[in-house]
């Protein structure tokens, strides 16, 4: 096992009811920026909840992020919090609108070209203003990381940054907030809270059991439960296990001390800035294509991954290996999510494109 630090300080609240412990977890005298996406906080009621128990505090309200969080729109935000003399930052959605709030966060504090902070990956942000988040979609785990991802249209890039100051202060999850969720999106965070385990799995053994087993189990349950989510979306148990799985994909914990490669993000970011497909939907194409090409480098976990996420045990290690990654295709096919470049219309000429903007990026070294 490698060397690793391990700091996670986000306060999780975790539970049916839990919004109305809002008014515990934001100072009483926050001037707070209330940051959410489009109408569906507003049309489910979580809105209305949020305002409640915020009571009479100071709030200013932000909406419109996008599901692939723009640039633009988030130094929209940053003006409004000079105008206003925000002290405090309120995410009310899923990782997209959490993802522009650490942005946002950031950037209120960043002397200098906010353009910055994305192209040193982070490494330039020195402070950052305090922020919690409701979650209402399951995916990202950015509800108790570091990291974000910003979309910038005009430049045809999507790039992610991290920064210790970005952790939120606090993080609700109630299950039930997802009871409303379409099944597209049910199913988009599935695949990506299932790509962000493989990230930190997939890579060679270090004699890491803990983690592995860790990774291992969070992958099982999301095979397990993710088709049943699609099939009974009111199952409190079901989105429960999913939220906490999601969150825990990504809040550290199994990357800590282990290898990791994510090139399947990086270059699924780079398909959603060239059409717009969901973030979940590219890595579902990138994923298994990269464990066929990448299976000789990476041929002792993809035979573990076969033998204890699949129960694959029989046949040549070729065959097991072969198994395993049509496995992992027909899980996301099972989730109503297709895998091939074509289904989301692009060709090969678009693969240039795509391997271009990685060159521009620095990310062919991945």
């Amino acid at each position: 096992m490698n060397n690793f630090d391990l700091r996670n300080p986000t306060h999780i609240l975790f539970g049916k009811g839990r919004i109305a412990d809002l008014s515990a977890q934001v100072p009483q005298d926050a001037k707070v920026l209330l940051i959410y996406g489009g109408g569906s906080a507003e049309r489910t009621g979580v809105l209305a909840q949020v305002r409640t128990a915020l009571g009479d505090r100071s709030v200013v309200e932000f909406g419109g992020i996008e599901p692939n969080p723009r640039y633009a729109t988030a130094l929209k935000a940053v003006d409004l919090i000079a105008t206003h003399g925000i002290t405090y930052l309120l995410a009310v959605g899923g990782g997209s609108v959490i993802d522009a709030t650490k942005f946002i966060a950031a950037a209120a504090k960043f002397k200098g070209d906010p353009w910055d902070i994305l192209t040193s990956w982070g490494s330039a942000v020195t402070a950052a203003l305090p922020f919690g988040t409701v979650l209402t979609l399951p995916a990202t785990g950015s509800e108790m990381n570091p990291a974000s991802v910003i979309t910038h249209a005009e430049k045809g890039a999507k790039l992610p940054f991290m920064s210790p100051h970005c952790y939120p202060v606090f993080s609700i999850l109630d299950p039930e907030l997802t009871y409303t969720l379409p099944p597209r999106q049910i199913a988009n965070g599935v695949a990506d809270a299932f790509v962000h385990i493989i990230e930190q799995y997939l890579t060679y053994p270090v004699n890491a059991a803990v983690q592995d087993g860790f990774a291992e189990t969070l992958l099982r349950t999301l095979i397990d439960l993710g088709p049943k989510a699609l099939e009974t979306p009111l199952d409190y148990d079901i989105r429960a296990n999913l939220m906490w799985t999601a969150t825990l994909a990504l809040n550290g914990l199994i990357g800590a001390g282990v290898p990791q490669d994510w090139a399947s993000h990086m270059i699924g970011h780079e398909i959603t800035a060239l059409n717009d497909t969901d973030h979940a939907r590219t890595l579902a194409v990138v994923l298994p294509a990269l464990m066929q090409d990448q299976r000789g480098p990476k041929r002792a976990k993809l035979l573990q991954y076969a033998a204890n996420v699949w129960n694959i045990r029989d046949g040549s290690e070729d065959a097991r290996i072969d198994a395993a990654i049509t496995a992992t295709r027909e899980f996301f096919h099972k989730m109503g999510i297709q895998t091939r470049l074509g289904d989301y219309d692009l060709g090969a000429a678009d693969i240039d494109r795509i391997v271009t903007a990685l060159k521009n990026h620095g990310m062919t070294a991945i």
